[in-house]
């Protein structure tokens, strides 16, 4: 009897974690599946037509129109390709210039010794209480003075200083181990050679992680590029998608074909740097 309870015990607490388990798997299944109804919403209805969109007779698979793409791309109203185009641009040059200046300005309050140095980061952090619709005015006003509207420059440079990534690389150099920036230092580098040499390196995972967040961020825009971009041709993704809706009509067909193209460079930079989006954003840490 002695030897034999601990036994039962044993099994019927494996089965227990077995039904646990199974359970959980279960419910991951679902919410994976809950997860993905919009996207097989968005490509169903990108293959149909608009009777099949919003008729009563409900089918589980589209029709396959697959002429919708090139309908689309030879739409005489809006140049899709010219906006996916424009997007791609904005996007990656947005990304690149928020990586050098934030990460710069991150680092520079992380490690340069300076007495106002907490000053500027709290001034930094009180750029994130205003809020965004409230500097669109003055912004607008002097991009237009400097010649800036329907052009890239309008569209990137105000957007590449963002206090709340300045912080995410602050916060991350805090806890960037010292002892590499000194030994860089006694072999001779500088501030900046520490920098890009060692530090930069050494935090390609934290890099990532900010670049997937800001492409997205740019990607997606649409408020700044739409005050902005007033002649067609410097029309984003966003903006090119807000044109099939009108008061007369709605292309139905037409809205879901371009939604389900403009997601897939999002889709792509997520699938490949996904793996390194959590560790960096773990890898900030809270300290002072």
């Amino acid at each position: 009897m002695t030897t034999t309870a601990p036994q039962v015990g044993k099994r019927r607490g494996k089965g227990r974690g077995v039904l646990g388990n199974t359970g959980l798997y279960v419910a991951v299944g679902v919410a994976a599946l809950l997860f993905l109804i919009p996207f097989y919403l968005i490509v169903r209805n990108a293959l149909s037509t608009d009777l099949e969109i919003t008729g009563e007779n409900w089918k589980l698979l589209p029709s396959f129109r697959w002429g919708n793409i090139s309908e689309l791309f030879d739409d005489p109203t809006v140049d899709f390709g010219r906006s996916m185009v424009n997007s791609l641009v904005v996007a990656v040059l947005t990304t690149v210039g928020t990586l050098l200046v934030c990460s710069l300005a991150g680092y520079g309050l992380a490690r340069i010794p300076y007495r106002h140095a907490n000053k500027v980061f709290y001034a930094v952090l009180a750029t994130l209480m205003v809020p965004t619709a409230v500097t669109f005015v003055p912004s607008f006003v002097l991009v237009s003075s400097l010649g800036w509207v329907d052009t890239y420059r309008g569209l990137i440079i105000p957007g590449l200083f963002s206090g709340f990534t300045c912080f995410l690389f602050r916060q991350y150099f805090l806890g960037f181990p010292k002892e590499l920036e000194e030994a860089a230092r006694v072999d001779g580098l500088g501030y900046w050679g520490a920098y890009w040499r060692i530090v930069v390196p050494n935090s390609l995972n934290f890099f990532a992680a900010i670049a997937t967040i800001t492409f997205i961020s740019a990607w997606n825009s649409f408020l700044w590029p739409l005050v902005i971009g007033q002649d067609p041709n410097s029309w984003t993704v966003q903006i090119a998608l807000s044109t099939f809706m009108t008061n007369q009509t709605v292309n139905f067909h037409l809205i879901f074909m371009a939604t389900a193209i403009s997601i897939l460079p999002l889709v792509f930079v997520f699938l490949f740097l996904q793996r390194w989006l959590v560790q960096g954003i773990a890898q900030t840490g809270i300290k002072g």
